[in-house]
């Protein structure tokens, strides 16, 4: 009797650690698809990026999360640019010319690998990694391309060992491996159609979208924005005397041109027809004028070869405006309106004032419903601006 007794115990003993264990596999499985469910749920670049390292940080309740990203074309880096993200404010992410540069750990495995942190093996893999004692390395793959790592460090040394879950660690790598991938795609098709597929720059709508975004930056930070507005001089007589194909090859190189004097944070754009349209973060009048003379120079330091034989010489106006940093109970698409319109009066004044210069938008000037520039205004324009030799 005693006997059964222990037995009927043991069994309820048994039966009683299965159900704990149960318990805790089912709570842990749910925790991991919420972590799935947290990277499927993302819509943009940025916010999926944040959620696969803070978001997982603070899920796993770990020390560090680090998301090296294999990034040989800056794609990545690019498409967060044009997003208005600076890459400065990303120090959990890791953007790399060539991830399998970091070792054996990528070359030969596309698994989970968890186990005790190596100072010397492991440092690449974390910036800033002292103190960790043991990690989890999930490289992110899709077929044999691998797109990057998700590593998780923790000062515990037990946190992470190699009978920890591997199985799911490894859905959850593909999950991130998958989103990374749609929202690339995704991210790419947007940008397409925010691209001006004559000169590669952006479009009005980009500007329009992104102009918005730097005025409330330029607010939160207290920092002045500048916009440039430019126009080929005299464009009409080039499409007019050596076809729109011509004026399409000028327009594309007066686009390389602007283009190679601004900064990284500068955003550049095609707003219609000949005229472009750029945004100075960070830059104040003085600094924006400088700038626009650079680009003005640059634009007509030289003729725009068509072919072998002929050559036409091209020159830009351009109109500068400044807004003040707004406070924040300014409405900001106002202040973007005034950032534009001041500028295309600037630009007007330019115009007609002989074109092939500079002009500065008064400070506290009123402001005028622009007037569009039709290159009728001046039917006999200087041949010197657009020449064929």
């Amino acid at each position: 009797m005693k006997d059964l007794e222990s037995t009927i115990e043991a069994l309820r003993a048994q039966l009683q650690r299965f159900t704990e264990e149960a318990t805790r596999n089912e709570a842990m499985i749910r925790r991991y698809h919420d972590r799935e469910l947290m990277l499927l749920t993302a819509v943009s670049l940025p916010e999926l990026l944040e959620r696969m390292t803070c978001g997982l940080k603070d899920s796993f309740r770990v020390e560090k999360a680090q998301l090296l990203l294999n990034d040989p074309r800056q794609e990545y880096r690019n498409l967060l640019h044009n997003a208005g993200i600076h890459l400065d404010h990303l120090s959990q992410i890791r953007f790399l010319d060539n991830l399998e540069d970091l070792g054996p750990l990528y070359r030969h495995n596309r698994r989970p690998w968890l186990g005790a942190w190596h100072p010397q093996r492991h440092a690449p893999l974390f910036e800033n990694g002292g103190g960790l004692g043991s990690i989890a390395v999930l490289p992110l793959a899709r077929g044999d391309r691998l797109l990057g790592s998700l590593n998780l460090g923790s000062c515990d040394a037990s946190r992470f060992q190699a009978s920890h879950a591997p199985d799911l660690l490894q859905h959850l790598a593909t999950v991130a491996a998958v989103c990374l991938e749609n929202t690339l795609n995704r991210e790419r098709l947007i940008l397409s159609g925010l691209t001006d597929a004559l000169t590669g720059l952006h479009n009005r709508r980009y500007l329009e979208r992104r102009l918005n975004q730097e005025i409330a930056r330029s607010a939160r930070y207290l920092q002045p924005l500048s916009c440039l507005f430019l126009d080929a001089d005299h464009f009409k007589l080039i499409n007019d005397t050596h076809g729109h194909a011509a004026g399409d090859q000028v327009l594309r190189e007066v686009a390389r041109r602007v283009v190679a004097q601004l900064r990284s944070s500068d955003i550049a754009t095609r707003y219609g027809g000949e005229e472009f349209v750029v945004l100075l973060p960070q830059t104040g009048m003085e600094e924006a004028r400088v700038l626009a003379e650079r680009i003005r120079d640059a634009v007509s330091s030289a003729p725009i070869a068509l072919d072998d034989k002929h050559y036409i010489q091209i020159t830009v106006s351009i109109g500068v405006s400044e807004t003040s940093p707004p406070t924040h109970t300014q409405n900001t698409l106002p202040i973007g309106e005034q950032l534009l319109i001041h500028a295309d009066n600037a630009l007007y004044r330019a115009k007609a004032a002989g074109r092939n210069c500079v002009v500065c938008a008064q400070e506290g000037a009123q402001r005028m419903i622009p007037v569009r520039h039709e290159e009728e205004e001046n039917p006999h324009p200087q041949q010197k601006d657009a020449t064929a030799s």
